[in-house]
């Protein structure tokens, strides 16, 4: 039996990346993702989401950029982390292994599917062999410099290409991680 038949959605590695590769500019910066994404371009990715885990490195350029709204509409948010705040932030923070993170916000999830963001996180759910999909907002933007789509050393990840979409100046690219 298939996760999926056990009503289980998927693991979607989700990220939006500049033509040259980056997921963020020097210093973190992720603004420039506003000025392609400020409308929902793709309804039905958040319609499949559940839940999301990020790292705490993500967690706090997040902050970074809008420290008022944090929230997410696609269901809990989910931090991994070696040091949780001392205060609550309206995410959970877990401090466990990584597949027993994933486990524990994939079944938050409720069936639907989980987002992983950040490159070291999506890197190392890739290489423990966590990950479905990978889904790739493709932004029309050359940075020069930044945080790379995935972190040095992940190794080789086969995938499949199952569906390019156009809305706007977007291309969404989706694919399976082959296992």
């Amino acid at each position: 039996m298939s996760d999926m038949d056990a009503g289980l959605g998927k693991v979607v590695v989700n990220r939006a990346m500049s033509l040259d590769g980056f997921i963020a500019g020097p210093d973190n910066a992720m603004d420039w993702v506003f000025d392609y994404l400020k409308e929902d371009l793709f309804p039905e990715v958040m319609a499949a989401t559940g839940a999301m885990l990020i790292g705490r490195g993500t967690h706090e350029a997040a902050k970074r950029m809008s420290p008022e709204n944090t929230g997410y509409d696609g269901g809990p948010v989910f931090v991994l982390t070696h040091r949780p705040p001392d205060e609550p932030e309206g995410v959970t923070f877990l401090t466990c292994d990584l597949a027993e993170a994933v486990a524990t916000a994939r079944d938050a999830a409720g069936g639907k599917n989980l987002e992983i963001l950040g490159a070291a996180m999506a890197s190392q759910c890739l290489q423990r062999g966590l990950v479905d999909e990978v889904l790739v907002y493709v932004l029309p933007v050359l940075l020069g410099d930044g945080v790379r789509f995935s972190t040095s050393g992940l190794g080789r990840i086969d995938l499949e290409p199952f569906s390019n979409t156009q809305s706007g100046p977007v291309t969404m690219l989706r694919f399976r991680v082959r296992k």
